[in-house]
């Protein structure tokens, strides 16, 4: 895989993570009730701009993964997926402040190695 490539993926994923991050973050500023009806909460939700922060990442990592697929064979871009995993956990911990354990990081270690494989196929 050229550095190109790798940067192509890396930035579509990545920006996929901070999407993720910023639904995270837009959901939480709501404080649920069970007054509150579907509609009301999909309003509250649409009313955010951390939501729309998330659309807005996931669109333009939607664009660099166009151009990241017309150079990869997917089969081999696709598991590179797997690099928003480590982003969101390292952004959960040292940015949201969520528990993590053993377990976890053993198994990001390991989806690590399987990236590593995956890069020199």
């Amino acid at each position: 895989m050229s550095l190109s490539a790798f940067l192509l993926v890396f930035v579509s994923v990545s920006l996929s993570a901070v999407g993720q991050v910023a639904f995270k973050l837009g959901v939480s500023d709501q404080e649920p009730t069970d007054s509150d009806g579907v509609i009301n909460t999909l309003l509250a939700f649409a009313a955010s701009p951390f939501i729309w922060g998330g659309i807005v990442a996931y669109g333009l990592g939607t664009i660099f993964w166009l151009f990241a697929l017309q150079r990869l064979d997917l089969s081999l871009a696709y598991p590179f997926v797997a690099i928003s995993f480590i982003v969101v956990f390292a952004v959960g911990i040292f940015g949201l402040g969520e528990p993590w354990n053993s377990t976890r990081a053993l198994g990001l270690i390991i989806i690590s190695i399987g990236l590593v494989v995956m890069a020199r196929a």
